[in-house]
């Protein structure tokens, strides 16, 4: 039986496998014409060297409706810079290579650093940032979808389906986030997701009890994908974190923003897989460690903002609820993997939860430690408040580079 499911916090949109892809893509140009949609690719240099990249680029070669196409570069040098201009030189849309390390871009942030706005720390959510920032200035988009570079499962009716709902005229919503299975070869992947945000939330309802955030939360089939649109009317006021809570701390600031008929998830591929991280239980500074330690923060951020009061205590009784109730999801990740012909690691995942709930402590003392922190990126439009030119700089910063770097 096809999975029509509602859980009635936000609305969910299934793949009934119904309508053919060029079906909906007929539908989303004939949307396209007064209502451009854009895409935001924040990309490594070393992502242009995986085999997930050159695929991503035959597939959305063939997307008519795309009015435009931002690439954001990171980690790359003069020379990869201009490699990567004929890389994606096989995209027919307009499209752009933004160079962040590039002096002219490099002296647009020390322009915010001088305003005390600048960006904390490189990395996915300042090059997000920046993408967006570029396209709120080009000024002449509706919508605009976000999706990662390491794919190696992509198909262009991903795309289809993440775009859909916004770029729908008839339809509220003014954000949708993505969701799939993570099945890679004859393993279930998604460790974070499965084993650190599902039971945690799981174990904040029990500690500090029921909030409408956490219940907003858990309604995410999938919180942590990286692959979302949005109408382009929401982005100026978006506070984007510059860690590795972006996923988390977007969906927070659509909770803070916007009404919960405004938000959806969309079922966007039968089954997704992409570059895994390290666990890295040897440097809490890397990899899934790492990650694990932001997204917390990111969460225990925005309940506090909403008036809980987080103490010592709180963090260890939620540190043992969490083991408690990560131990007892690994029981049904289990039997659901053993049913479906799949292989789960009982020790690896059970030191993937010992690691994940020494990051809560962790992540509950940084966050203790540090009252002041500021998590993030300040809003485009207090940026364009503090230097109203700032914009149209960063505009003729990019053209220069593309002008200059042939």
């Amino acid at each position: 039986m096809a999975d029509f499911h509602q859980n009635g916090n936000i609305a969910t949109i299934h793949n009934l496998r119904t309508r053919s892809t060029d079906d909906i893509t007929r539908e989303l140009t004939s949307f396209g014409a007064s209502r451009k949609i854009s895409l935001v690719l924040p990309s490594l240099y070393s992502e242009l060297e995986g085999d997930a990249l050159p695929n991503i680029l035959n597939e959305l070669a063939e997307v008519p409706y795309l009015h435009r196409i931002v690439i954001g570069l990171d980690q790359a040098t003069e020379e990869q810079y201009r490699h990567a201009r004929e890389f994606f030189s096989v995209l027919p849309q307009n499209h752009v290579v933004i160079w962040n390390s590039s002096p002219r871009m490099t002296a647009i942030q020390d322009r915010l650093a001088a305003l005390g706005l600048g960006p904390i720390e490189n990395g996915k959510g300042k090059n997000v940032w920046g993408c967006l920032g570029f396209l709120i200035a080009c000024a002449d988009s509706a919508v605009v979808a976000i999706h990662d570079c390491d794919i190696v499962t992509y198909e262009k009716d991903l795309l289809n389906r993440l775009v859909y709902p916004v770029a729908n005229p008839a339809f509220p919503y003014q954000i949708s986030k993505g969701f799939y299975s993570r099945i890679g070869g004859n393993k279930m992947n998604g460790r974070v997701s499965r084993m650190l945000v599902s039971p945690i939330l799981i174990a904040l309802k029990r500690t500090i009890g029921d909030r409408d955030y956490l219940d907003y939360l858990r309604a995410f089939r999938y919180p942590l994908s990286g692959e979302m649109a949005m109408r382009t009317g929401i982005l100026p006021d978006l506070r984007i974190p510059s860690d590795w809570g972006l996923e988390i701390g977007v969906l927070s600031e659509a909770w803070r923003n916007l009404a919960p008929k405004s938000v959806c998830q969309v079922e966007i591929a039968d089954n997704y897989d992409h570059k895994h991280q390290d666990l890295s239980p040897e440097d809490k500074t890397r990899g899934l460690s790492r990650m694990s330690i932001d997204i917390c923060k990111a969460m225990f951020r925005k309940l506090a903002a909403d008036g809980t009061v987080f103490s010592e205590e709180v963090f260890r009784t939620l540190k043992a609820t969490y083991y408690r109730s990560a131990l007892d999801l690994l029981d049904c990740y289990y039997n659901d993997a053993k049913a479906n012909g799949l292989y789960i690691d009982r020790h690896t995942e059970e030191s993937a939860v010992e690691l994940f709930a020494e990051n809560i402590i962790a992540a509950g003392q940084l966050f203790l430690d540090n009252p002041s922190e500021t998590p993030f990126i300040p809003t485009w439009n207090r940026v364009n408040a503090a230097d109203p030119d700032l914009m149209s700089d960063m505009l003729k910063a990019v053209a220069a580079d593309l002008e200059e770097f042939k």
